[in-house]
């Protein structure tokens, strides 16, 4: 039922296709998070404007409310948000490490107290796929274990090593064939220890592989070197995903190096918070000199937010509209989803270094050192 497509290389960046049973997604592809079961402060159909191919939702925030037995009852997150696209799942793994104190990992399970209530709740490899199958989502992640970095080497040969056995917990349960299972890279900042792991994952029937454990304190040289390493040891013909990040940045740095899928709260968040992406740099709209600014924040985009003024856009947030953090929401949106084509559109043309040089240079960054072999 799932497949990949690779129909175009250039520079280290890859364009495929990623084929499910409720649709195709386009890669190099941006997933906008969903977390609850809706993309905080847009409606569905703002949400498919923007191009995206597939959301992502969570499993952790979701089993404690409305609970993933309720989402079930409500015809599944597809029927109850009213998304006819594919859906990815997190596993609740990340969740669980930014709980921090809250939390005790064993062989067994993750242990934590629910930020919401301080109950109990027990989340084992099984427990983590029974909850992404009440739920209904075409992807479904393996339980990771994920640790901050930087992480003595005995920590993250622990994670590893936990990890790799937790994800073959979670194949032996998963039963639904119409969904995909994804697997989780991990081992640190270590070219040793991604390498061992991306190995012994790759040697199992997962549809895809994920790189987990990156953006959580390391520098974005450091998280563009790991990305790099990991993706060598990874099968050509299937799907790779860089977990949480990022920045435009970092989305073309990363799929030089070989990425395909991304997902990150960045633009949604930074869209409630007043910063907007665009060519020339991020652009803080609470700044006075917007004050009286008569044009939009990008001449060229058809968001919502751009057939309207900075002046009034600034306006908005400093009055505590709740239109303003919508409006911007849907154009940071739309900005990573007309990225990603004009991405794909570049590796098609074999000019994806050109394409990143420009993009690039317009952010303030030094472009990339890319060879015929990719990023180097």
């Amino acid at each position: 039922m799932f497949r990949f497509d690779l129909q175009h290389e250039c520079d280290g960046a890859r364009r495929g296709v990623f084929h499910t049973p409720r649709g195709d997604v386009q890669t190099p592809g941006f997933m906008p998070v969903g977390t609850v079961g809706t993309v905080k402060g847009l409606t569905i159909d703002q949400v498919a404007a923007t191009g995206a191919d597939m959301i992502l939702g969570n499993t952790y925030h979701l089993r404690l409310r409305p609970g993933h037995e309720t989402v079930a009852r409500l015809g599944g997150l597809h029927k109850m948000c009213g998304w006819d696209g594919p859906i990815l799942t997190d596993s609740g793994g990340f969740q669980v490490f930014s709980l921090g104190a809250l939390n005790r990992v064993t062989e067994h399970a993750a242990t934590f107290r629910s930020h919401l209530d301080g109950a109990k709740i027990e989340l084992t490899p099984e427990h983590s796929i029974e909850i992404q199958q009440a739920l209904g989502s075409d992807v479904a992640m393996v339980l990771d274990h994920v640790i901050a970095l930087p992480a003595s080497a005995t920590e993250v040969e622990d994670a590893l090593a936990r990890s790799i056995r937790w994800a073959k917990r979670c194949r032996d349960v998963a039963d639904r064939p119409e969904q995909a299972l994804f697997a989780i890279v991990q081992g640190g900042l270590d070219p040793v220890l991604r390498r061992q792991c991306a190995t012994e994952l790759a040697s199992m029937p997962f549809e895809g592989y994920a790189v987990g454990g990156l953006s959580v304190g390391e520098t974005p040289e450091e998280m563009y070197a790991t990305a790099a390493i990991t993706t060598e040891y990874l099968p050509p013909e299937k799907p790779r995903y860089l977990m949480g990040v990022g920045t435009p940045r970092d989305l073309l740095e990363n799929i030089a190096r070989g990425i395909d899928l991304f997902d990150c709260v960045m633009p949604t968040r930074n869209g409630r918070n007043a910063l907007a992406f665009t060519d020339e740099g991020p652009i803080k709209l609470r700044n006075a000199v917007h004050r009286e600014d008569t044009r939009p924040v990008m001449e060229d985009c058809v968001c919502l937010a751009c057939r309207h003024s900075r002046g009034y856009l600034r306006h908005l947030f400093n009055a505590n509209e709740m239109l303003g953090p919508i409006l911007l929401s849907h154009h940071n949106l739309m900005y990573y989803g007309r990225l990603m084509r004009e991405a794909r559109a570049a590796i098609e043309a074999g000019q994806f270094s050109e394409f990143a040089t420009m993009k690039l240079r317009g952010w303030g960054f030094e472009p990339m050192s890319v060879s015929a072999n990719g990023v180097h």
